[in-house]
């Protein structure tokens, strides 16, 4: 099974960008070398983790960066995508640790003699435990916290970097961590999700401003994720419990920082929830975006409740991925085209997009046909949204390799390649064979055909 677009398919042209992403915590392991970070303990707080795993090892992606660089150029990408621990290259008096920062210069010295554009995310969820024992999120000083780390790391790192994300994900930090708890660290009230998101949509604005000084030549932006919420039914009250909750959890995001102001729901929230917003608070936070990360796995279904306003529709509709997600590409489309529609958008990356699936290692091989398929209609769904105007200018495979997934442990596998935990043997999947056959097409200009199935 191939991955393949018509050949007058923008994403066809070599100025598309494809790459594969990963995340700090998920893969490096070596956390001897660090500061303790909020994940960590997280993950030996019990019944926090699914399987009862944490990262100190992971894919000890610390001692075999070489071979993974080796392995991320065999698959043809034009970048890599990775994100930056904040408690490795900073140490706890504030200063930088020339170990953990010499190990992302040398990742990025030999990225750079690959020809791979190096894509670094700032923040990947995993503050440095010190600051979580003084308020974490829900201390406005975190922010200015980050903002100091940022501008040492970039100094530091120098003209090595092709592109910057200050946050991934800041809606996953604020709700999982700070409001449901689900993710580190693990707090769970509805007082404090949109105080910590105000507090990470500030830092982003704080790092944008540090980063126009210290690497005015990079792209330089932020990473959301976006589903798009549908009512359960065409009920009217369905319909309005689906635009309640895209206020709460796409737009609360969007529109500081593409409008500088929040939604109109503020106004509803008892002072309780509401974020402590300062005078000038929301002119820092709309800093203009080289581009807007967007990350998308699924979209929402959900029903009118007359306590909440909404609640998330438990019956999913099939096919499902391993996560339980409902697999419906054409939401990708939908989404990027309304957004294009209401906002003056900057130019779009895809920087995460992919599939757990239930996979087989046998004979030596991945044969994940269903991830194929995934990754076929989802770039399907970009070319449509392209199609109709929308600026993307690349999609990042989610991800890389198999890796620690957050609260889900090791048990679910998302990478393009496998990973066998026990040896840290890497296996390209069938995955990442049509994803590599697809971009080395498109760069060699070999007729790309038309999905069969399309």
């Amino acid at each position: 099974m191939k991955i393949s677009l018509p050949t007058t398919s923008p994403l066809c042209h070599t100025d598309f960008t494809f790459g594969v992403a990963t995340a700090a915590f998920q893969i490096e392991g070596a956390a001897e070398g660090r500061l303790e970070c909020i994940w960590d303990k997280f993950c030996a707080t019990p019944d926090k983790i699914k399987d009862g795993s944490d990262a100190i090892v992971a894919c000890d992606h610390f001692n075999l960066w070489q071979n993974d660089i080796d392995l991320i150029t065999s698959l043809k990408v034009d970048a890599y995508r990775f994100s930056i621990s904040w408690a490795r290259v900073i140490k706890l008096d504030g200063s930088l640790n020339p170990q953990g920062v010499d190990f992302y210069i040398q990742l990025l010295d030999t990225l750079e003699t690959k020809k791979i554009k190096a894509y670094v995310t700032l923040y990947h969820w995993d503050l440095p435990q010190h600051l979580e024992d003084k308020g974490g999120w829900l201390n406005r000083a975190t922010a200015y916290h980050f903002r100091d780390y940022v501008a040492l790391i970039t100094q530091a790192l120098g003209q090595r970097v092709y592109s910057y994300a200050t946050l991934n994900e800041p809606f996953c930090s604020a709700y999982l961590g700070y409001e449901v708890g689900t993710h580190a660290p693990g707090l769970a009230s509805k007082n404090f999700g949109k105080k910590a998101a105000h507090h990470l949509l500030l830092a982003h604005g704080l790092a944008m401003q540090v980063l126009s000084e210290n690497s005015p030549t990079t792209q330089n932006g932020i990473v959301l994720n976006i589903s798009p919420y549908c009512g359960k039914t065409d009920s009217d009250e369905d319909k309005a419990a689906a635009y309640l909750a895209d206020q709460h959890f796409n737009q609360w995001y969007l529109m500081p920082l593409l409008k500088g102001c929040y939604p109109n729901i503020i106004d509803t929230l008892p002072d309780s929830e509401k974020p402590d917003v300062f005078k000038g608070d929301m002119q820092i936070i709309a800093q203009k975006l080289d581009y807007l990360g967007i990350n998308y796995y699924t979209r929402e279904v959900v029903r009118a409740d007359e306590e909440e306003g909404f609640t998330k529709e438990q019956d999913k509709v099939l096919p499902l991925t391993d996560m339980g997600w409902e697999i419906y590409p054409q939401g990708l489309s939908e989404v990027l085209v309304e957004l294009d529609k209401r906002y003056n958008l900057p130019p779009v990356l895809i920087t995460e997009n992919g599939a757990a699936m239930p996979d087989i290692y046998a004979n030596g091989q991945v044969n994940d046909l269903d991830r194929v398929e995934y990754i076929q209609r989802h770039l399907e769904a970009v070319h449509n949204a392209v199609n109709q105007g929308v600026d993307v200018q690349g999609y990042f495979a989610w991800s890389l390799m198999d890796n620690f997934e957050w609260a889900e442990g090791y048990a679910k596998r998302f990478g393009i390649v496998h990973v066998d935990y026990a040896t840290q043997k890497r296996t390209i999947k069938q995955s990442g064979v049509a994803f590599r056959d697809f971009i080395d097409a498109r760069h060699s200009g070999i007729r790309l055909t038309k999905h069969p199935n399309v």
